[in-house]
């Protein structure tokens, strides 16, 4: 049964990985940086794509997560004693959607490290395509990590959700 530490856990954990998602986010756009403007040689350059790509996505995502949890988690946890409609139609609608979302952002990944993985196998053995051997080992690596940070996120989201239905079902 959701409790509110429950929802206290849920919304510190989030909190907690949405600033590793900033920082790794903020370094990659660092490397990006220092791939392209000092290094300067093609399979750098062609690595600095993704990481400024992917590490831009991942520092706003964090950013705005990391901003949002402690409003989120002060609101739920009212609404636990004050408002239990709230869990109900609100949170429970938020979290289904965000389900939802991890599953597009899965299949996203699976593309990403797909193509990554194909464009170093095409242009591997090819003299002069550094830059997408570049591109390819670095999306695949991005891709990597941005899965595996997902599917914990994931992993988290599916357990609260689980518990606010099993709330739900037992306020009515």
């Amino acid at each position: 049964m959701l409790n509110k530490v429950d929802i206290e856990k849920y919304f510190i954990a989030e909190k907690h990985e949405s600033l590793v998602f900033l920082i790794v986010g903020l370094a990659a756009i660092s490397l990006a940086l220092i791939f392209y403007f000092i290094v300067k040689t093609q399979i750098y350059r062609g690595a600095a794509l993704p990481l400024l790509i992917l590490g831009l996505v991942q520092a706003i995502a964090g950013y705005t997560v990391y901003i949002k949890s402690d409003d989120q988690r002060i609101s739920q946890v009212y609404a636990y004693d004050m408002n239990p409609d709230q869990l109900k139609t609100i949170e429970l609608t938020r979290m289904r959607k965000v389900k939802t979302n991890f599953l597009v952002y899965r299949w996203i990944e699976i593309g990403a490290f797909v193509a990554g993985i194909a464009l170093y196998f095409l242009f591997r053995n090819q003299p002069g395509n550094a830059f997408w051997i570049g591109l390819g080992v670095t999306l695949t690596l991005m891709a990597a990590e941005l899965f595996t940070a997902d599917f914990i996120a994931e992993k988290r989201a599916v357990l609260y959700t689980s518990q606010l239905e099993t709330f739900n079902k037992l306020a009515v």
